[in-house]
């Protein structure tokens, strides 16, 4: 199968590119812009690997996307490219309207026009699947999961455009019968994720000696999902899953954002016994909440177990204890992400430090 990755430098792309070359059948053409969060160091494991290929281009470049797909004339597409951090889209939100909204519409534009002119055998084999996000359902209150049929109710930029986005999909398929898919997840961690984001931000913050600013009280709730196991999950719906439906896709680990953090604070002591801070209290400290902040998200996955078959492999502990090992091994990856495109400022305050 050959398959086109849009955003495979980035976090999550990256993992679905690793994965996908190490499996047999499978051919990959990685198209990213290598914006800020995009990094070829990512796939430093997989660049000479004989079924990986890479495309320096932007999705929103239509004639380039066009060219692309006549060269290389995939099975299927796995749309992974956007804007994804809450707080930038605070301070910034065109680039997430354009990236996520305009350059989804792009894709979404070349691939009917590909899958129009691909013969019968082929046309019965394409999928679009597009990756998104659990944020575009909005908030939960103390009870509920979100599940496939849960109402969008999108509160910040980067979520509405998502959710744009995920109605664009929805209607290249109704409309013109393009063959999609569509997963939503809930919050990614693991190596490699840029430190823009909670998890590795407060592991950094603390191999740096620097407090942990944790949003209004702590209390906000999110579901967190290895992205290996995310990996996995989305080759699965590629290739299993039913056109024209929903999966959404979690990690059964809700966890408050204290949590999380004191969770961190403990795995990085027992790390690197010799951090400047004796207790987490000392090391926390509580900062203005973010404009909008969501109050809590959770996943019903027992779509994708009952019909795909798939359940998490990582447990919330296990798989913390492996990222931070990561990134306490791996300073060459992340020390100049901080010192040239990244040093750790709060990002999302709407005057424009964690993502949760």
């Amino acid at each position: 199968m050959k398959v086109i990755v849009t955003g495979g430098a980035g976090f999550i792309g990256s993992a679905v590119c690793r994965l996908m070359t190490g499996l047999k059948g499978y051919e990959v053409l990685n198209i990213d812009k290598l914006t800020y969060a995009g990094d070829l160091r990512t796939l430093a494991s997989i660049s000479a690997r004989d079924n990986y290929h890479f495309a320096h281009q932007d999705i929103c470049n239509r004639d380039a996307i066009v060219k692309i797909f006549d060269d290389f004339q995939p099975d299927a597409v796995m749309h992974l490219a956007a804007e994804s951090h809450v707080d930038r889209s605070i301070d910034g939100p065109a680039d997430f309207i354009q990236t996520n909204v305009v350059g989804t519409f792009n894709l979404l534009d070349v691939a009917r026009a590909y899958f129009d002119k691909l013969p019968a055998d082929k046309r019965s084999q394409f999928r679009f699947h597009h990756i998104s996000t659990d944020e575009v359902y909005g908030s939960l209150g103390s009870e509920g999961l979100f599940t496939e049929e849960t109402a969008y109710a999108p509160t910040s930029p980067y979520s509405a455009s998502k959710a744009s986005s995920d109605h664009l999909v929805q209607a290249w398929h109704h409309t013109y019968g393009l063959p999609i898919v569509i997963s939503n997840c809930s919050n990614n961690y693991g190596p490699y994720q840029f430190p823009e984001k909670l998890i590795p931000l407060m592991a950094l913050n603390l191999l740096h000696g620097k407090k942990l600013p944790v949003y209004g009280e702590g209390l906000n709730t999110r579901d967190w999902l290895h992205v290996e196991d995310h990996a996995e999950a989305l080759v699965k719906i590629l290739t299993e899953g039913r056109i024209g439906e929903k999966y959404n896709v979690g990690g059964c680990n809700e966890l408050t954002n204290i949590d999380v953090v004191k969770r961190i604070f403990d795995t990085v002591q027992e790390i690197v016994p010799d951090i400047s801070f004796e207790n987490f209290d000392e090391a926390v400290t509580y900062v203005k909440d973010r404009p909008g902040h969501d109050w809590r998200y959770a996943i019903d996955p027992t779509k994708m177990q009952n019909e795909l078959g798939w359940k998490p492999k990582y447990d919330f502990e296990t798989g913390l204890r492996q990222t931070i090992e990561w990134y306490v091994n791996n300073r060459e990856w992340w020390e100049p992400i901080l010192k040239s495109k990244y040093a750790g400022e709060r990002l999302g305050s709407a005057k424009g430090q964690a993502d949760a």
